[in-house]
C-alpha cells in the first residue's frame, strides 16, 4: 500500500518511531494560529473557530483544571459535536490527565456504569448533559470555568505510553469495557485515517462525520486527526439523521471527507441522496457490499474506501480507491505500521476463516482494559 503523504513516526519502512515525548494535544494543535481548525455548524450560523481560538480554549479549560486534578485522573467529557467538547478533551490530555468520553444518548445506567467503573474525577459538560447526569457524578459547566488571561499552560511532559483516553467499547460482546490508551494513539490512527480518505491532506479538504466525538470512530478517526494534520473538522449536532439534513450540513459545511457509518449510508441509499463536491468517503463497522460500493460510486463520484479496527485496536486496514480498485468482501490491505493476520484457533495464520490478529507493537492498540489486568492477554479483534 501506498504511504500516505502524513505519516509521522512512521518510517519508510513501516516502523514505527515515537519520540521519547509525546502529548496528543500538543500533536493537536501545532499549527499557526490563523489557520481554520473547527467550522462549528452547532447553531443557526456558522462560525469558524481558528487554531489560536482552540488553543485560547483550551488554555483557558486548563487554567481551571489545574485547580482540580493531578496527572492520571479522569475526567469525563459529556458534550456532543462542538469546539468546546474539542478543547476539553484537549485541556484534560495538555495536563497530562485521562478525559472519558460519554454519549449522551446513554441511559442513566450506561452513564453510571462508565463514570463509576472510571472513577471520575467530575465530568465536563453542559445544561443539558448535567441533567442527564442528575447525582451520578460532579458536572462541571465546560463554558463557565474557563479562565481567560494569562501564559500559555505548558504542556505535560507525557511520553507514548502515558495513559491519555480511556474509551468504553459499545459491549456488543459482553459487558462495555474500557480500553486505555496511550498518547501515541493519534500517532497510530493517522496513517490509517490518512490512507481511508484517499491521502487525507489535499488542499481544500474538510472532514465531518455523523457519528458522535464520544465513541472512537468520531473522536479518533475524525476529530483528533484533522487537527493532527491541519485539515478542517466540522463539529454539527444532528438531533436526527436524516438524508435532507446530511446533504445541508455538506453544503454549507464546505465538506470534502466524510466518515459514514454503514447506516447512515443505508439512509442516503433508500432516499435516492446523492452528495456533491465530496472528495472521500470513508466507511466501518461492517461490511458494505457490491451494491452499496456501486451506489456511492454513483452517488458520490468517488469509492467508498471500508476500514477496519475495534475500540482497543483502530484503523489496521483500510481500502484506498485512489490506488487500487476495492474488491467487495474485501476490506482492504493492512495499513502501514499494523502487522495484521487472520489465524485459527492456533494461533496460525491461515487462508481460511479466523480470528484477527494484530501483532503487538502497533501505535493504535490500547495499552490495557481498565481495572481488569490480564485481560487483554492473548486478546485478539473479532
Amino acid at each position: 500500500m501506498t504511504m500516505p503523504l502524513n505519516t509521522p513516526g512512521l518510517a519508510s519502512d513501516g516502523s514505527w518511531q515515537l519520540p521519547a515525548r509525546l502529548n496528543m494535544a500538543a500533536q493537536a494543535m501545532d499549527h499557526a494560529a490563523d489557520k481554520l481548525a473547527i467550522i462549528d455548524l452547532t447553531g443557526p450560523q456558522r462560525h469558524d473557530i481558528s487554531h489560536g481560538d482552540l488553543a485560547e480554549m483550551v488554555d483557558g479549560l486548563a487554567r481551571y483544571l489545574t485547580t482540580r486534578i493531578i496527572a492520571g485522573d479522569r475526567v469525563g467529557v459529556l458534550l456532543s459535536q462542538s469546539p468546546w467538547c474539542a478543547a476539553a478533551h484537549l485541556a484534560i490530555w495538555k495536563l497530562g490527565a485521562i478525559s472519558v468520553p460519554l454519549f449522551k444518548l446513554f441511559k442513566r445506567d450506561a452513564l453510571a456504569s462508565r463514570a463509576g467503573d472510571a472513577g471520575v474525577v467530575f465530568v465536563l459538560t453542559d445544561p443539558e448533559g448535567a441533567d442527564l447526569l442528575g447525582d451520578l457524578a460532579e458536572a462541571v459547566m465546560v463554558d463557565q470555568v474557563s479562565l481567560p488571561g494569562g501564559e500559555a499552560v505548558p504542556f505535560a511532559e507525557t511520553t507514548p505510553d502515558t495513559p491519555a483516553i480511556l474509551i468504553y467499547t459499545s459491549g456488543t460482546t459482553g459487558s462495555p469495557k474500557g480500553a486505555l490508551h496511550a498518547h501515541r494513539v493519534l500517532t497510530g490512527h493517522l496513517p490509517g485515517v490518512a490512507i481511508s480518505h484517499d491521502h487525507l491532506g489535499q488542499p481544500g479538504d474538510c472532514l465531518w462525520t455523523p457519528a458522535d466525538w464520544a465513541w472512537i470512530g468520531g473522536l479518533v478517526d475524525v476529530l483528533m486527526p484533522g487537527l493532527a494534520l491541519g485539515v478542517p473538522v466540522v463539529a454539527a449536532r444532528l438531533d436526527k439523521f436524516t438524508p435532507e439534513a446530511c446533504a445541508d450540513l455538506v453544503r454549507r459545511g464546505g465538506v470534502r471527507n466524510v466518515f459514514f457509518p454503514p447506516t447512515a449510508l443505508r439512509m442516503l441509499k433508500a432516499a435516492g441522496q446523492g452528495l456533491d463536491g465530496l472528495r472521500s468517503v470513508a466507511s466501518g463497522g461492517e461490511p458494505l457490499g457490491a451494491e452499496m460500493l456501486a451506489w456511492g460510486r454513483a452517488s458520490f463520484g468517488v469509492t467508498i474506501n471500508e476500514f477496519y479496527g475495534q475500540t482497543e485496536c483502530n484503523m489496521v486496514a483500510s481500502s484506498c480507491g485512489v490506488d487500487y480498485a476495492p474488491r467487495p468482501g474485501c476490506i482492504g490491505k493492512a495499513v502501514p505500521g499494523h502487522d495484521v493476520a487472520v489465524i485459527d484457533d492456533a494461533g496460525n495464520p491461515t487462508d481460511a476463516e479466523g480470528d484477527v490478529a494484530v501483532r503487538r507493537g502497533s501505535a493504535s492498540m490500547m495499552l490495557e482494559y481498565w481495572r481488569r489486568p490480564g485481560r487483554d492477554r492473548g486478546q485478539v479483534s473479532r
